[in-house]
């Protein structure tokens, strides 16, 4: 009699535990993309919204992917002007709000690729949050268009000679 209590009392435990690790069902993810790297680069970035329609503050403390042996959440500043990317503990995603990773911003660094990304592949990363919580994000790989900033064109008689 007792041992089909224990295997029962296993199986709920089992359960529970998958459902502890389940994504915050007030989270989502928007516009997951990674950043098509030149040939040879050892790194790259991921970029996304994050929402949070939750009444509490979640926290993305750590980010995996089995395309780089590395994967850290960075932030670039402003040192002594000189922007800097630098690895950050977490990324805050207040209740009711959202978290914009973005070029130039916070982001997921992908480093040491295991092997070149090509244009239109998918990524899968995992995110993690400080409640032990996963949310399973799909990013494609786009090819991001650097741009010059466009000036009006000068009349004649605007130059200075």
């Amino acid at each position: 009699m007792k041992r089909p209590l224990i295997v029962l009392t296993l199986m709920l435990s089992a359960v529970l535990a998958d459902t502890a690790l389940a994504a915050d069902p007030a989270l989502s993810i928007q516009e997951p993309y990674v950043r098509l790297a030149p040939p040879n680069a050892p790194a790259t970035g991921a970029f996304m919204v994050i929402k949070n329609s939750g009444n509490d503050d979640r926290k993305l403390v750590k980010a995996e992917s089995p395309v780089s042996k590395i994967v850290e959440l960075h932030n670039h500043i402003n040192e002594n002007g000189v922007m800097k990317m630098r690895k950050v503990p977490s990324i805050d995603v207040k209740a009711h709000g959202e978290a914009i990773l973005k070029p130039g911003s916070y982001h997921v660094m992908l480093i040491e690729m295991n092997q070149p990304l090509t244009e239109g592949q998918t990524v899968p990363i995992t995110l993690g949050f400080d409640d032990g919580s996963t949310l399973e994000v799909t990013a494609a790989v786009r090819k991001l268009q650097m741009t010059m900033p466009t000036t009006p064109a000068m009349k004649h008689g605007e130059t200075k000679h």
